[in-house]
């Protein structure tokens, strides 16, 4: 051993420290896009995007999900592993999750209870989510209910988690959120009621109040009626995809939707006939876009926007997805493929 350490004893060349980096669990995280799914009950999980394929307008598509007999998908949205998601609950609250801590699960598990992931009181529900990146100052996130009040408030304002939630708006009794969007301010805003009107006003007649306001009024509803979605139009070279409860549905030229007054009943978007039955759906869409459409069983279709036809506002649309009995469509979401890089 001295012989050794005559012959090789020097300096060490490597030099042994601790804590050079903080590392957290997002740092371990690859970033990927994937499928957030949320059950009627309360059941979210997360998928790979490459689990879906293309499929032709009308098919019977895949089983999205295992769900109860009582349940049903009732929403899904795009993110990648490191965006936030902002929970907007039926009591006005909004919680946060990073999306890499969203359970995953194969296309036929059900995934597991939301109230897992948040501290939810009893008989609050997740009725609305929103995927963000980044808390920037000079957005806002625009809110809908189903009786027709909206609200602006700034995106900074929801920048500071904590885990039992924050209040979002304040909301009258009966009523809850049907939709969350990010605006930067200076674009139309559209709503979508389940009798087939729809509303289109500038961003800028809702000027931006604090979480805990409860909103102005956006859309005039008929008796029984409620709004069902939340647009915001940036450009008039998109198209307005609507969708029915029984499988129906069609494109229309956003610059059909013309531009009223914030608060009255605004204009027929699709027919609500027997064969057609309620609104479910309106998403804005380009040409080369494709969507996932999902039932009350678990099925789920993605198909290319370019084999629906476009068609007029007062007509009643083509056949979107073929229903079982007693299956009803119950939403549609946009699909958006990331660049390769």
């Amino acid at each position: 051993m001295r012989s050794i350490k005559d012959q090789f004893g020097d300096q060490r060349r490597s030099e042994i420290v601790t804590n050079t980096q903080e590392l957290n669990t997002e740092d371990f995280i690859t970033p990927a896009d994937v499928v957030i799914t949320l059950s009627h009950a309360g059941y979210i999980k997360s998928q790979l995007l490459d689990d879906y394929r293309a499929q032709k307008r009308g098919g019977r598509g895949k089983l999205a999900s295992a769900t109860k007999e009582d349940d049903f998908i009732d929403n899904m949205f795009m993110a990648n592993t490191h965006d936030y998601i902002l929970c907007f609950s039926s009591l006005g609250r909004v919680y946060w999750v990073k999306v890499y801590n969203v359970p995953q699960g194969g296309r036929v598990s059900k995934g597991k209870p939301i109230n897992n992931l948040l501290q939810l009181e009893k008989e609050e529900k997740i009725n609305a989510v929103l995927p963000v990146k980044a808390f920037d100052d000079n957005r806002y996130i625009f809110m809908a209910t189903s009786l027709g009040t909206v609200k602006k408030t700034p995106l900074s304002e929801f920048s500071r988690p904590r885990s039992n939630g924050i209040i979002a708006i304040g909301l009258d009794e009966g009523d809850y959120l049907i939709g969350v969007a990010l605006t930067e301010g200076k674009h139309d805003v559209m709503l979508f009621s389940d009798g087939g009107k729809a509303m289109r006003f500038s961003e800028s007649d809702v000027r931006p109040v604090g979480r805990s306001a409860r909103g102005v009024r956006g859309m005039r509803l008929g008796a029984g009626q409620k709004v069902i979605s939340l647009l915001v139009a940036e450009n008039e070279e998109l198209t307005v995809l609507t969708a029915t409860e029984n499988g129906y549905g069609k494109r229309t030229p956003i610059g059909e939707y013309t531009r009223h007054n914030r608060g009255t009943q605004g204009m027929i978007a699709i027919n609500t006939s027997a064969r057609n039955g309620k609104v479910v759906a309106a998403q804005l869409v380009k040409q080369d876009d494709e969507i996932m459409l999902i039932t009350t069983g678990g099925i789920l279709i993605r198909t290319r926007v370019s084999e629906i036809r476009e068609m007029g506002r007062a007509t009643q649309g083509v056949t979107l997805i073929n229903l079982d009995q007693g299956e009803k469509l119950v939403g549609l979401e946009r699909v958006v493929e990331a660049d390769e890089e």
